[in-house]
């Protein structure tokens, strides 16, 4: 009975080794849908965030979304998840339209790395 036991302790103590070599830090990614773009606008006049009657649009080659500003919020966000180079187009009435250059989205292991641009609309 007691080789039994010593078996089972030599196997469950290997069992249970740390080998550096062999293992690594686990990832622990979330589950919710990061932004790739999020842009501020403002007038260029005064610096006030505008958003309402505001258009953004992000392009990526043949791929477009309009972006969305949520109730709350002085920033457009889109491209959920996905990577890209994109140009964001931003118009309002009265105001002149902006282009940008190319903004590129890249990402980590788990999300996409959101990237942040303050756009300032000067009036026509």
């Amino acid at each position: 009975m007691k080789k039994f036991f010593l078996i089972v302790a030599l196997i469950a103590s290997g069992a249970c080794s740390n080998d550096d070599d062999k293992t690594q830090d686990p990832i622990f990614c979330t589950e919710e849908a990061r932004p790739g773009l999020e842009i501020l606008v403002k007038d260029g006049i005064g610096g006030a965030a505008l958003t309402e009657g505001v258009t953004v649009i992000a392009t990526d080659g043949e791929y477009t979304e309009t972006l969305e500003s949520f109730t709350g919020s002085n920033s457009f966000v889109g491209a959920h998840e996905r990577t890209g180079s994109y140009t964001i187009m931003v118009s309002k009435d009265g105001y002149n339209t902006f282009t940008s250059e190319p903004v590129i989205v890249d990402e980590d292991v788990c999300h996409v790395i959101t990237e942040n641009l303050e756009v300032i609309l000067e009036k026509k």
